[in-house]
């Protein structure tokens, strides 16, 4: 279970006043085969700079290479506030034999009014090749269209690839999704824009693999 406190400003009478209120969700923990997908903690921080701090993996990121703990903390602390606020989910990816976190991944939206959410993932170096990310991948989304996460019903996934990422791009085509195009210029990080190429995926032809 997630617990978040939020705060807001409210009017009373001729001054304002915080009010504070504590959101708190279950987490949905999943697994497959080989792995086990949990929610992220301050503990994981180590192992998420370790993760982020790798030059190949933020390659294709909007992000540059962590080196600080502290930036870890403050990404951990953004995906659980995602999770709370029904916008989004993130999990960690762990070795099911060691635990070992050695990525993440999740739906970085969630629409629920359109019915769409848009994909995210990374693993660390060291464990690509291994067809994790598809395992861990075909499980949520698996579960998002059977309509198991707390967010309501879902009928299209969309993920985006920066051009060159050929390896991120297989592993969406395996799992069923189709190009839809490229969007020029439609990303602008690391001082300089980029296209991205568009891939989508619907509910009736998502085949679990």
């Amino acid at each position: 279970k997630l617990t978040h406190e939020k705060r807001r400003l409210t009017p009373c009478g001729s001054h304002y006043v915080y009010i504070s209120w504590r959101i708190s969700m279950d987490f949905p923990d999943l697994e497959t085969p080989r792995l086990k997908l949990t929610n992220l903690s301050p503990n994981d921080s180590k192992a998420l700079l370790n993760v982020f701090s790798d030059k190949d993996v933020v390659k294709f990121y909007d992000i540059d290479v962590y080196d600080s703990e502290e930036q870890a903390l403050k990404l951990i602390e953004f995906f659980n506030s995602r999770f709370l606020d029904a916008v989004g989910i993130r999990w960690a990816i762990r070795l099911k034999d060691t635990g070992k976190l050695i990525g993440t991944c999740g739906f970085n939206s969630w629409n629920k009014k359109m019915k769409n959410a848009g994909i995210g993932y990374e693993l660390s170096s060291e464990h690509w090749g291994y067809g994790y990310a598809t395992e861990a991948l075909n499980k949520i989304i698996n579960t998002a269209f059977l309509n198991e996460l707390p967010f309501g019903e879902l009928h299209r996934i969309q993920g985006d690839t920066m051009l060159g990422n050929g390896a991120s791009e297989s592993v969406l085509l395996k799992l069923g999704f189709k190009e839809e195009g490229i969007r020029r210029s439609s990303g602008y990080w690391k001082n300089e824009y980029h296209d991205l190429k568009c891939f989508g995926l619907l509910k009736p032809e998502f085949n679990k693999i």
